[in-house]
């Protein structure tokens, strides 16, 4: 009985650290898509997708019982809105992400499909999506996780001027998440 209580309870602490870090993901999404949207509908439509973004990783990770993800369901998870799984090819060995990795990385990936659909690969009917990533000794006993996102068929463009938000997400979130830098 006393056993039960104490699990009950342990189990009570760990689901409100898991909120209160959820809620501090959204805050900062918030904050960053307020400063570079110019209307209140752009501003709503962006925040609505990310948080659908960030409850499609939530999803894996309960289904998972909070034990991670594979980097391979995360990025089919984040992708599937934006196409058909004959347009995108993943490669690369069996990776497990800690939860806040999932979360942050399921972000990214959200971002880039986002940014595929509407400006890339995604956005004509014969581009396609490769991404390919690996695990590589960095010496000491660490790694290092590369991730190579390849857009194919799709249009020619120009390089993009300013920080939007996938940038920072790209630079700076993701890199935490996996203990790294950019």
């Amino acid at each position: 009985h006393k056993e039960n209580e104490r699990r009950i309870r342990l189990l009570m602490r760990e689901v409100n650290h898991r909120v209160k870090n959820q809620f501090s993901v959204i805050i900062s999404m918030i904050r960053e898509t307020s400063r570079l949207t110019s209307t209140p509908e752009a501003f709503l439509g962006q925040v609505r997708e990310r948080i659908m973004a960030l409850s499609e990783s939530h999803d894996l990770l309960v289904n998972a019982e909070w034990r991670g993800a594979t980097v391979g369901e995360l990025i089919q998870a984040q992708l599937k809105a934006f196409a058909a799984q004959s347009r995108v090819s993943m490669a690369g060995p069996m990776v497990i992400l800690q939860p806040n990795a999932v979360q942050y990385l399921g972000i990214a990936f959200h971002e880039l499909a986002t940014n595929s659909a509407k400006h890339g690969a995604l956005s004509c009917s014969g581009g396609r999506v490769e991404i390919d990533w690996n695990v590589i000794p960095a010496g000491g006993g660490a790694e290092t996780f590369r991730l190579v996102w390849r857009e194919l068929g799709g249009p020619i463009l120009e390089a993009v001027r300013g920080r939007g938000f996938g940038v920072v997400v790209l630079e700076r979130v993701a890199p935490q998440a996996l203990s790294g830098s950019g």
